[in-house]
């Protein structure tokens, strides 16, 4: 026999490859209950009473500890309570949901947003992670970039939704995460998060293609005006992506 063989048929090579695979396969199903820690059992819309879970089965809760304080058990089999406002387009299961109301608002499709905790996004030391810059004025905005600032903002539609007042900044990166615009229509103070603003140049403007001026006046706020908590985030947010979609009908059909 050859070096390394046991028998005429199986030798360590064998062996080692046999017990990777089993360790691989191991491996998959790990991580596959561990993902299903959040968004399951699935709710049934054939019947509230059957627990979609799949295979593998979900793993038992674990309690995690958060960096700042205080835990969190997963799975924690808590539902989402929040009512949903849409109807769906058919009788059978998996039908498209329509939406009733302002689907930009109403967390609807693209417009969708998780429950997050209600509290700000922290720093390792524990401040404020995304500040305005009149909070923290060691930020700025540096000289070879286009500064946003006291320049309008111009909807989809091409008009003036109203004004840039302030950048907001994440302390740890650090990058600009909002815009601060004081809206033309009624006043109010809202965010655009900077992954939907276009710079057009210097003294031009500002461009948010998703939604259209008149809507900034209904985007969501937050409870305080120095601080946005992780669910005022997806809130915000939402409303741009969804404006993607529902701003105005003709972006519902289709492209071709």
């Amino acid at each position: 026999m050859h070096t390394g063989a046991i028998t005429q048929y199986v030798d360590v090579a064998q062996l080692v490859l046999y017990a990777f695979w089993i360790f691989f396969a191991g491996l998959i199903i790990y991580i596959r209950r561990e993902d299903k820690r959040e968004g399951y059992p699935l709710e049934s819309e054939r019947s509230p009473y059957v627990k979609v879970q799949g295979w593998p089965a979900m793993p038992e809760p674990k309690t995690f500890l958060n960096p700042h304080g205080g835990s969190v058990q997963k799975p924690d089999y808590r539902k989402d309570e929040r009512p949903v406002k849409a109807e769906p387009t058919g009788g059978w299961p998996g039908a498209p949901l329509e939406p009733t109301g302002n689907p930009m608002r109403d967390g609807v499709g693209p417009a969708s947003y998780a429950a997050r905790a209600d509290v700000p996004d922290l720093t390792l030391d524990g401040a404020v992670k995304i500040v305005p810059l009149r909070v923290d004025p060691a930020f700025g905005i540096a000289s070879f970039d286009l500064n946003p600032l006291g320049q309008e903002v111009v909807g989809g539609d091409g008009y003036v939704a109203g004004k840039v007042c302030d950048v907001w900044v994440d302390r740890t990166e650090p990058q600009v995460r909002y815009l601060e615009v004081a809206v033309k229509s009624n006043g109010r103070r809202v965010l655009v998060p900077w992954g939907f603003v276009k710079m057009d140049g210097p003294g031009r403007c500002v461009r948010v293609r998703s939604i259209f001026a008149g809507q900034f006046a209904d985007v969501p706020g937050t409870a305080d005006p120095d601080r946005v908590t992780l669910r005022e985030e997806d809130r915000i947010s939402a409303y741009y992506g969804g404006g993607t979609l529902y701003a105005e009908p003709k972006r519902l059909g289709p492209w071709l």
